[in-house]
């Protein structure tokens, strides 16, 4: 399964969950606000998106409309309080996509 994490610069929540799952899932992480934001090819590319906020939800589907109706695409909730790779996101970021992923896995 491909997983598309996005966060609004892709420093630190999409790129440590990219890393995080990259063992269970193709994984890519993506920015929205960034000197390479989000194209439609990764969009495209991805069989889920998950995203760090609600808001990111809405700028995907502002950008890609035509994929937008085709993505599943989650919010974790997760606020952008955190470094990369911090113990605290790591433990967010598991705690968040456990029951998400749950079914997947098996």
């Amino acid at each position: 399964m491909n997983v598309l994490f996005v966060c609004n610069q892709n420093q630190n929540r999409s790129r440590t969950a990219e890393d995080l799952f990259k063992d269970r899932f193709n994984t890519r992480s993506a920015g929205l606000y960034n000197d390479k934001p989000i194209t439609e090819d990764q969009v495209s590319w991805a069989d889920m998106i998950i995203v760090m906020e609600e808001v990111q939800r809405s700028e995907i589907a502002k950008r890609f409309p035509q994929q937008y109706m085709t993505k599943r695409i989650l919010s974790l909730g997760v606020p952008d309080v955190y470094n990369y790779n911090q113990p605290e996101l790591i433990e967010t970021l598991n705690s968040k996509t456990e029951e998400l992923f749950e079914p997947l896995l098996k």
